[in-house]
């Protein structure tokens, strides 16, 4: 039977869509690893693997629901950058769509940046996905629609941008208990306009956000709200897939996020310093490489990048200024498919308002904040076999924890988490997959409150 449903095409036999509440699953045995910041987001992801879904549209439908459930870090306004990887390849493929800033930026009152998120995650599934993307947005949909209760990450966040984000009326609506105050853990929080949008996407596809009737409605939401956008801003800003760096290590190969996503150049960096007992911070690196770049105009180039990495001569600066809060997750199917991935919204909760009807809040533009810290990795025993993957949340220290996540991950142990901001996510299989499933554990940072999860167990 689990192989009949798997034969068929996804959409059809309606595998993703329907209701939050999955039901029993088509798909028995081991289905994957999901570890996720949010553990409502985590369980949708859980649930596409469930139901046939490969770990790229299990990735994809964690993102879209990330915009409901985290909102402060992952709106349908912010952007980001995902790596994947599949049996069969030699290397995965990185796909890149950070925040980025309006035309009008510096005439904006609370310049808003161009939202990406829909757009990164549509390019990525459409590489490595087998679902169509409108059930993708199904579940998303379904928690704007029914509501979802507060988690500690979101409750946490909330409390620290309390003021500023309830005085935004539309964002009052959403995120207030009616009291004054902002929702607490566990309070119920209902976006109905959210859902308006994510249905209107799901019925006239993600470009609608981009140059539809839903395009024109955030327009003119994001002007007056402050935020300046106008309709080439979201038209002319695409999401990128790119080469990712690369390093070799005991035998595994290991996909690192390219820049502009230079998170995975600091995770590079500290992994190989560590690899050889020496101390590399991969905050420093990142800070090192961002002066050269401004120096050199301000342009990314991932063969540079490459180029100092495989020659050891890194660059190295002071340490990096406060950044803005990020969110990350991985994903892995039965087959030893790979998704990694960071998200931010150049700030919590980004511009701290709401693009009126649409329900989205508006992510921060890049121009007026620090360029966040993103970072994901992925290892593989050639092109045969998954063995790990990492990524980490947070602020500075995030390029150094996402390195001690993938050795930990890599030796099939947990890792020794210290102080700071960065949150680990990771998922490990010491003896390859497609290989001995029974292995494989996923892994999230014990300090955040994050959920690790597979067809059945919690870790």
């Amino acid at each position: 039977m689990a192989a009949l449903m798997m034969t068929c095409s996804l959409s059809a036999c309606g595998l993703i869509g329907g209701h939050k509440d999955s039901g029993a699953p088509v798909v028995t045995g081991f289905v994957g690893e999901v570890a996720a910041d949010e553990p409502q987001a985590a369980l949708v992801a859980r649930d596409v693997l469930a139901k046939g879904g490969n770990a790229a549209d299990a990735a994809a439908a964690l993102g879209m629901a990330l915009s409901v459930t985290l909102p402060s870090r992952a709106s349908l306004g912010a952007g980001g950058a995902c790596l994947a990887w599949k049996p069969g390849q030699e290397q995965g493929q990185a796909f890149v769509f950070l925040p980025k800033a309006g035309q009008a930026d510096a005439k904006a009152d609370r310049p808003a940046a161009v939202p990406m998120l829909a757009r990164g995650l549509y390019l990525m599934q459409l590489r490595y996905g087998s679902a169509d993307f409108a059930d993708i947005l199904v579940p998303a949909r379904n928690l704007a629609t029914d509501g979802v209760p507060v988690s500690g990450l979101l409750a946490s966040d909330l409390a620290a941008v309390q003021s500023p984000l309830l005085a935004d009326e539309k964002a009052r609506a959403i995120f207030s208990n009616g009291n004054g105050s902002v929702l607490k853990v566990s309070d119920l929080m209902v976006q109905p306009r959210l859902a308006g949008a994510l249905e209107r996407m799901r019925i006239a596809g993600v470009g609608d956000l981009y140059g539809g009737s839903l395009g024109q409605t955030f327009v003119q939401a994001s002007q007056a709200s402050g935020g300046g956008l106008t309709s080439s801003d979201l038209r002319d800003s695409l999401a990128t897939a790119e080469q990712p760096l690369m390093l070799s290590a005991d035998g595994v190969q290991i996909s690192f996020l390219p820049p502009p996503a230079d998170g995975g150049l600091g995770t590079a960096a500290a992994f190989a310093g560590g690899q050889g007992h020496a101390t590399v911070r991969g905050e420093t690196v990142v800070s090192g490489w961002r002066a050269r770049q401004a120096g050199k105009g301000g342009s990314a180039s991932v063969a540079d990048a490459q180029a100092l990495l495989t020659s050891g001569s890194l660059p190295s600066g002071s340490a990096l200024p406060p950044l803005p809060a990020s969110t990350s997750f991985v994903v892995t199917d039965r087959q030893g498919e790979t998704v990694s991935c960071a998200l931010t919204m150049n700030n919590l909760f980004g511009t701290g308002r709401v693009a009126g009807s649409t329900g989205i809040v508006l992510g921060a533009s890049p121009l007026r904040r620090p360029q966040p810290l993103l970072t994901a990795a992925i290892a593989h025993q050639g092109a045969a076999q998954f063995r790990a993957a990492a990524t980490a949340s947070g602020q500075n220290v995030a390029a150094d924890t996402a390195a001690v996540a993938l050795q930990a991950a890599l030796a099939g142990g947990r890792p020794e988490v210290t102080s700071g901001p960065g949150r680990a996510n990771f998922v490990s299989c010491p003896a390859g997959l497609p290989g001995d499933s029974g292995k494989c554990f996923g892994w999230t940072d014990p300090r955040g409150s994050g959920l690790a999860i597979s067809s059945d167990r919690q870790k």
